[in-house]
């Protein structure tokens, strides 16, 4: 029986007229009065997030706002576009948009300046609700559902903007000032009239109902609003439902209808509309997959529906949408035969969708396994799809989640049931292993030279992809999979009758490289097999050669552990150094064998080291392969003799050294710099692994540097040898390059990763380093000489031999630096990262740094105390420069580690100023309160200037500082409340005292309240960063605001 249709399902294809009465009045531009004057009170209420105004901000008249559309649309100037582009987003958030917007929608208008009203219109609806007058929530509903009737036969982007203001408008009034209003929509739009075309009234009601969950998804509504608006939408899919059944099952619905029905069905299904209500529109969709004008719109509808978090509790629906899925294949057939990529991928993303969500609730339905089964072998077709990604085809990408889901879901099956679904999808995912090895195969190599370099990173990446998938598989399938590996590779490599390809030959190998790369395959019967295959390929391609290099590699733990095969395999990688097209794959594959199997290498070691200067002197390979490769001869050297590493560093290192004298008696230019710069950073990778002595791990919070786990050999460390034999040569290419920061910082890198190696061993140096370092710091500073301190600090300070160089040159850096921060800090910002960092350092491990006479803290604090504003309040909170500084300097001035403290500080600038970095680590800044018992100094400073900086916090929390700084200005409370918990309380007391301090917008209670929590929490961090947070959205206006729901 045919069930009645509504009005507007009846007249989409003929021309009905809509009311004037029911829609607000004729399409003429008419304003409001009521709406226009109340608004214009309210409006001139300060708004959160409002662009700050100009001089001209009262000239936003719709005459001007034309003008400048104009300007942003046709200037051809760029600069007068930003300006234009600038002015208009002030005038959007204005309260003068309110009389201008309507204005700008009239009929005679052109659609860019149409459309800047409407959208002026959603921004006002959507970000400042709270301006608009409860008692002209009707009128401007009215007014809006007047304008999308006008423009529903005229500018689509413009009814889509209007479309979106009125939804924005429901948002904010369902369901308590606006209950059913999406029937309401429905209904205005259904009701017969003059003046609109049917089919336009149908579209325009479509597209309202298409915007209005996706301005759902996008809203900034609060939380607890957004649950009552989530539940107020789905009972209105009541509404929605019927309307598009009728619509798309409707034999005479133009093509333009039925797409736009689909694209609200896949708007609707993502709030969650349980999958047995919107079961008949899904079976729908898949009907309309055999009109190509309705496919992609139809395949995101069923995608959209079936991949809803919730949809798995309805597992009869589930079941027959498997068969219509299935009934695609001889679809899926035909487009590949026709080389229709579109519908190959839009079908097979509608099979994978459903099994990847739903792979679990599929597999326990036991009566229906070969269904499922049956779909799984059509995702394996999508997979294995003919052609060569991305060029022939770029479907089978979509399908390899698939198998880890369909695999997890199977191994997490108690021991019985998965050993039934084993029996069933091993042989499934063997057979997905020799279709991903095929996909993973290489083109010819013509057809390789003809690819773009794009289309030849995309297919790296897709192999990449592969690789993942094999090593995920080889869970499931274990031993086995490398077994079957080894066979096919020995047949391959054996049967001299028929010719095989090199691409065959590679993508074996290549399984094998996924596999071993990650998973340990020391207890494999089969690698002695394929080591002993490795030297019977015959290579004559470099995709072939590459994957040799890298399978070699990968295998490097099982040659540690069976150094016999070393013999066989050595030769290739040696072989393969010389080849600059190998560069990559033999450098990071000698890497790996001399760092497992240094100890094994001994005998190898005249022969790598000979081949490796080779290669370095003949300058083959790109300067990061070059640091690798000194890696590598590190790694070499360290397992031999003393004096055998003495040697081969000496036969080496000499040309290098040669080269430096000369280039160092050089004048300084672009080029020779660059030389410099690569033998440096060639001496600071071969000492980086040089070590021969084994080392633990530092401790876990830093505080203690690594130790030796074995003690080094007697006599002197080469590497100290070598350097205090090149020390005078590395002093002349100083004196020469202390100007230029890269220079000094390869300089700094070599000694900084020697200490790091050597630690304790490097002492014979730390005298003359520590001398240099100053010297350096001294003329030039640089942001390294300070990283290279603080690692000397970090190994030497705690010492009793060493701490008198190590605190001269902590005195002399801070000394220096001091100096830098009183003439201003803004130009060297690497500089105060680096010594912020330096002071952690020293209060972690040798907090007696700060008890030397020499450090006149106070005079310094006192100093930067009495100045004028500093620039960070000058430049960045936008302070006047008469206006005592609210900082005081105390980011940037010793203190006696009050930077400590205010490193929040440091990140406001740096996160406001874009040449400051963001810091290293998070956790620089309460390094200063544990040490107060044990360093006087440190205690007398807090106890006098801890109220400066208490102010200086709250006032970033009352709204000086984004945000985002909360966290770090809570985490100074907290400690300031662990360990001076008296003075604290004084503190906030007196702080918080003035009116309108730090916020206008706080009252005293709530300023009472904040301290109380504060001082009460000494245990809990995150309750004190909640109360932070709570706090500053009180002193900013935030508080219960859109803006507040995602903070």
């Amino acid at each position: 029986m045919r069930t009645k249709e509504s009005p507007i399902v009846l007249e989409c294809s003929k021309k009905l007229l809509v009311t004037e009465k029911r829609l607000g009045g004729s399409c003429q531009h008419r304003l409001i009065p009521s709406v226009d004057r109340k608004l214009r009170v309210r409006g001139d209420m300060e708004t959160p997030g409002r662009i700050a105004t100009t001089p001209d901000a009262l000239d936003f008249t719709v005459e001007n706002v034309e003008k400048a559309l104009h300007q942003l649309y046709y200037d051809p100037n760029i600069e007068n576009k930003n300006l234009a582009q600038k002015w208009l987003m002030q005038a959007q958030v204005s309260p003068q948009a309110w009389q201008f917007c309507w204005a700008l929608l009239s009929p005679e208008k052109v659609p860019e300046i149409q459309y800047f009203g409407a959208s002026a219109l959603h921004t006002k609806i959507s970000r400042y609700w709270s301006d608009i007058p409860t008692d002209q929530y009707e009128s401007l509903k009215s007014q809006l559902f007047s304008q999308i009737a006008c423009f529903s036969s005229g500018s689509k982007m413009v009814l889509t903007r209007l479309c979106v203001a009125l939804a924005s408008l429901a948002l904010n009034t369902m369901p308590e000032a606006w209950p059913g209003a999406v029937a309401e929509m429905v209904r205005v739009f259904q009701e017969e009239g003059g003046g609109v075309d049917g089919r336009a009234r149908c579209l325009a009601l479509l597209e309202l109902l298409t915007v209005l969950p996706e301005e759902f998804q996008t809203s900034r509504l609060p939380q607890y609003r957004k649950g009552q608006v989530r539940g107020a939408l789905g009972r209105e899919w009541g509404s929605v439902c019927p309307l598009l059944q009728q619509l798309l099952r409707r034999a005479d619905s133009p093509g333009a209808v039925k797409a736009r029905v689909l694209r609200c069905l896949s708007s609707w299904v993502l709030l969650d509309v349980p999958l047995n209500e919107s079961e008949g529109l899904v079976h729908d969709c898949f009907s309309a997959l055999s009109d190509p004008e309705l496919f992609d719109t139809a395949v995101e509808a069923i995608v959209n529906a079936i991949s809803q978090p919730d949809s798995q509790r309805y597992v009869n629906t589930l079941l027959k949408l498997v068969p219509r899925v299935l009934a695609l294949q001889d679809q899926l057939r035909e487009a590949v035969q026709n080389g229709d990529m579109e519908t190959c991928h839009g079908v097979c993303r509608i099979a994978v969708t459903l099994g990847e969500n739903h792979s679990r609730t599929l597999l326990e339905q036991v009566d229906h396994w070969q269904s499922f089964l049956a779909l799984v072998n059509m995702i394996m077709f999508c997979t294995g799809i003919p052609g060569h990604y991305p060029v022939n085809e770029t479907t089978s990408s979509l399908t390899l989640t698939f198998w880890y889901t369909l695999q997890d879901e199977i191994m997490s099956f108690e021991s019985e049931k998965q050993a039934v679904y084993l029996q069933v999808y091993r042989p499934v995912y063997f057979q997905l292993v020799d279709v991903l090895l095929h996909k993973a195969q290489f083109p010819s190599d013509q057809e390789y030279a003809s690819w773009s370099s794009d289309e030849k990173e995309q297919f790296r990446i897709y192999r990449v992809d592969i690789s993942d998938t094999l090593m995920y598989v080889y869970e499931m399938l274990g031993a086995e999979l490398l077994s079957n590996l080894y066979d096919k590779l020995g047949r391959l490599l054996t049967n001299t009758e028929q010719p095989t390809s090199w691409q065959h030959t590679e993508a074996l190998l290549y399984g094998f490289q996924s596999i071993a790369e990650t998973i340990d395959v020391n207890y494999s019967d089969v690698i002695p097999g394929l080591i002993g295959l490795i030297p019977r390929i015959s290579i004559n391609n470099v995709q072939l050669a590459d994957t040799v290099m890298f399978t070699i590699g990968a295998l490097a733990e099982w040659l540690a552990d069976h150094p016999v095969m070393l013999s066989s395999v050595l030769p290739l990688v040696l072989q393969a150094l010389g080849n600059p097209d190998l560069s990559v794959s033999s450098v990071s594959t000698l890497k790996k064998i001399c760092r497992e199997c240094k100890y094994d290498l001994p005998p190898y070691a005249t022969n790598i080291v000979a081949v490796s200067q080779e290669v370095l002197i003949k300058q083959i390979h790109k300067t990061s392969q070059c640091m690798w490769l000194m890696q590598a001869l590190g790694f070499l050297l360290s397992a031999l003799p003393v004096e055998d590493i003495l040697r081969n560093l000496h036969s080496l290192i000499t040309p290098y050294i040669q080269q430096l004298e000369k280039l160092a008696d050089e004048t300084p230019n672009p080029s020779n710099k660059l030389a410099i710069i690569h033998i440096l950073g060639l001496l600071s990778n071969l000492f980086t692994t040089l070590d021969i002595s084994k080392q633990d791990d530092e401790s876990a919070d830093g505080s203690a540097p690594p130790v030796k786990a074995t003690p080094p050999p007697p006599g002197p460390n080469p590497v100290v040898v070598v350097l205090q034999q090149v020390f005078a040569l590395i002093q002349k290419v100083l004196s020469k390059w202390l100007n230029d920061s890269q220079v000094v910082e390869a300089v700094c890198a070599i000694f900084e990763k020697s200490v790091k190696t050597l630690l304790h061993d490097f002492a014979p140096m730390v005298s003359q380093l520590s001398e240099m370092l100053g010297q350096m710091y001294s003329t030039i500073p640089q942001a390294s000489a300070l990283d290279l301190t603080r690692q000397m600090v970090h190994i030497f300070a705690s010492e009793t031999d060493h701490f008198p160089p190590i605190k001269a040159l902590f005195e002399l850096v801070t000394s220096v630096t001091l100096s830098i921060f009183q003439q201003g800090p803004r130009d060297h910002p690497d500089i105060v990262d680096s010594f912020m960092q330096l002071q952690a350092q020293a209060l972690k491990r040798k907090p007696d740094l700060f008890l030397s006479e020499s450090l006149d803290v106070k005079a310094v604090e006192r100093e930067s105390l009495t100045g004028s504003t500093c620039p960070l309040c000058r430049d960045v909170l936008g302070f006047p420069a008469s206006q005592p500084c609210s900082c005081q300097y105390k980011l940037f001035a010793f203190d006696s580690g009050l930077q400590r403290l205010l490193s929040p500080l440091s990140q406001l600038q740096e996160s406001c100023h874009s040449n400051f970095p963001r810091p290293r680590r998070s956790s620089r800044h309460t390094e200063l309160l544990p040490h107060c018992s044990d360093v006087p100094p440190l205690a007398r400073v807090v106890q006098e200037d801890g109220k400066l900086l208490v102010q200086a916090v709250l006032e970033g929390i009352g709204g000086g500082a984004s945000r985002s700084l909360m966290d770090q200005f809570a985490e100074v409370l907290f400690n300031l409340n662990k360990h001076c918990f008296s003075l604290l309380a004084v503190w906030l007391k007196e702080a918080l005292q003035p009116p309108g301090f730090p916020s206008s917008r706080v009252t005293t209670e709530q300023k009472d309240n904040f301290s109380q929590q504060i001082l009460r929490e000494r245990v809990n961090k995150r309750r004190v960063k909640d109360m932070v947070k709570e706090f500053t959205l009180l002193c900013r206006g935030l508080h219960g605001t859109e803006y507040a729901a995602e903070y």
